[in-house]
């Protein structure tokens, strides 16, 4: 499986916040599914960033167009191929 980054900015925030229980359980069930590697919201408002496992970004734009967010324009989604690489360690430490 690859990661796909699919960032999903900010379109209609009243809307955003009307969908966003349903979303939120579209992405537990993608989660239960193995879909998700990881998903936040940025804090200043512009949306958020939902790192996806799938084969292929065709299986991505599929999961994204069943997002409740995407399907009512409460978000726009833009999908990129992520090539992950981590020397994280916790507690991070200094370099």
């Amino acid at each position: 499986m690859k990661h796909f980054a699919m960032f999903l900015p900010m379109k209609d925030e009243e809307k955003s916040n009307l969908y966003r229980e349903d979303h939120l359980a579209y992405l537990d069930k993608k989660r239960e599914e193995g879909r998700i590697f990881a998903n936040g919201r940025f804090t200043d408002g512009w949306g958020g960033l939902i790192i996806y496992l799938a084969d292929s970004k065709t299986e991505v734009e599929e999961i994204a167009k069943n997002d409740p967010y995407i399907m009512t324009g409460a978000r726009d989604y833009e999908i990129h191929e992520w090539d992950v690489v981590t020397e994280a360690t916790f507690p991070y430490k200094n370099k």
